[in-house]
């Protein structure tokens, strides 16, 4: 019946993929396909772990699994020891604006700042009390100091570490509101605790009330919120953390923007993050985008329309949909072929009986028929998704267990799809081989 899946992640994987989301979740129940792809991430994410940074261009059509594979990255490196966060663009989160929309992207990737043990965001405070704790360990077990000794000689280590962070842009108020923290915390100061947090976070408004609040004359702007992100990856490293992996989705939003100054200024930001990876600028930082083609290739309003960025992203000569150079800035992904959402149907299959308690009754045919008719709707070649598969297979598994008398073939037929069954096999083996989804 397939790997047992606990009832828990069973459940966020059946509800969030008919409802048409990505589940953050159990996805390695469910992953099919893409190991090139996740092979070649993977490799990126040591290199961040080696103290290197990387930047990738994910890009792929709605529904072709360009979020799900994002996630599966996303669970992946907070499991090996990397802080993950993660921001879906939108008309009020871009890398520019005039109206502090880059500053809000920074605020929602603190918002969902994740590690291993904190994997639904909002890891900030556990990371700052992890990295004191673990000095104070590390000085204990050196020093053999107690009390006061051991308070004095933590702050000292504190500062040295700290003050490693001096050297990057707003690396000194950086360091300062760290120490901040750390006295906060030696004297159960909740409200100073909050205030460092909040300006962390970005969320001082005014350089005047951080002044006020903490003596601190900087705070994240939209201009320098990058910066911030580049001390936090070096920062992370010494709390004890392999690196900071920031993943944003659906750059399709830039590409949305009217004005095209507006949308020239978003680009000239992804492109000084991109100079910086790969000039070694930054350290212990990935990045990877996620976007549809149109969004990226478009010459008049995409990525490809700001030329300093095309020149460094289009694809050499030798590359085809068949054979790709996986260390190119830019993973395209091509749609699962018919046999991997056969596979991944099946595991649907086995997740859908488990978690509601039943035997599968559906035999290989009925799955094969079920996608003989998904890939023979009009318009199917061109416009099919493993979204709206999955979402009709999950459809035709509640329908079924609710309805059991009812078979595959009555429901597909109820549904107006008219196919004859008779060399269903030919059929299908011959669709699958011409057409990859």
């Amino acid at each position: 019946m397939g790997k047992q899946v606990p009832a828990r992640i069973a459940n966020i994987l059946i509800n969030a993929l008919k409802g048409g989301v990505v589940p953050r979740t159990g996805l390695e129940y469910i992953t099919v396909g893409r190991a090139q792809e996740i092979d070649a991430i993977l490799h990126d994410v040591e290199m961040i772990g080696e103290g290197g940074a990387s930047f990738r261009f994910i890009v792929g059509k709605y529904g072709s699994g360009k979020s799900f594979l994002l996630q599966t990255i996303r669970n992946y490196a907070a499991a090996k020891g990397f802080a993950v966060a993660d921001a879906d663009l939108s008309p009020e989160r871009r890398f520019a604006g005039t109206k502090g929309q880059g500053l809000a992207t920074y605020k929602e990737l603190m918002k969902n700042l994740s590690t291993k043990s904190k994997p639904d965001g909002g890891a900030l405070p556990l990371i700052l009390e992890k990295w004191i704790s673990g000095i104070q360990s590390a000085v204990k077990i050196q020093t053999n100091a107690e009390g006061e000794e051991l308070n004095a000689l933590t702050e000292k280590q504190i500062y040295a570490v700290a003050g490693s962070l001096e050297g990057l842009v707003n690396g000194f108020e950086f360091a300062k509101a760290v120490a901040l923290y750390w006295k906060a915390y030696r004297e159960d100061d909740t409200a100073m605790k909050s205030n460092v947090l909040k300006w962390f976070r970005g969320e001082y408004g005014t350089k005047k009330e951080a002044k006020a609040d903490l003596g601190i004359n900087v705070i994240a702007t939209d201009e320098t919120w990058y910066d911030f992100l580049k001390i936090f990856a070096v920062f992370l490293v010494g709390a004890g953390y392999r690196g900071l992996l920031v993943i944003v989705d659906e750059l399709v939003n830039i590409y949305k923007i009217p004005n095209s100054i507006t949308r020239a200024n978003n680009y000239e930001k992804i492109l000084t993050m991109y100079n910086d990876v790969l000039q070694g600028k930054a350290q212990h930082i990935g990045f990877l985008m996620g976007g549809t083609p149109q969004c990226i290739e478009d010459r008049y309003r995409g990525v490809f329309s700001y030329e300093a960025l095309r020149s460094r992203l289009a694809e050499g000569h030798f590359s085809t949909a068949d054979v790709k150079d996986m260390s190119a800035p830019m993973i395209r992904l091509s749609m699962l072929t018919q046999e991997e959402m056969y596979i991944l149907i099946e595991k649907l299959l086995s997740i859908h009986a488990q978690l509601y308690r039943y035997e599968p009754m559906l035999s290989e045919e009925d799955l094969l028929y079920f996608l003989t008719v998904e890939y023979n709707r009009v318009g199917a070649k061109t416009h099919i998704t493993p979204r709206e598969i999955i979402r009709d297979f999950i459809e035709v598994l509640n329908i079924l267990y609710q309805n059991p008398q009812k078979s595959v073939a009555q429901l597909l037929g109820d549904n107006s799809f008219a196919l004859a069954k008779g060399g269903l096999e030919e059929e299908v083996s011959d669709e699958f081989s011409e057409f990859e989804v």
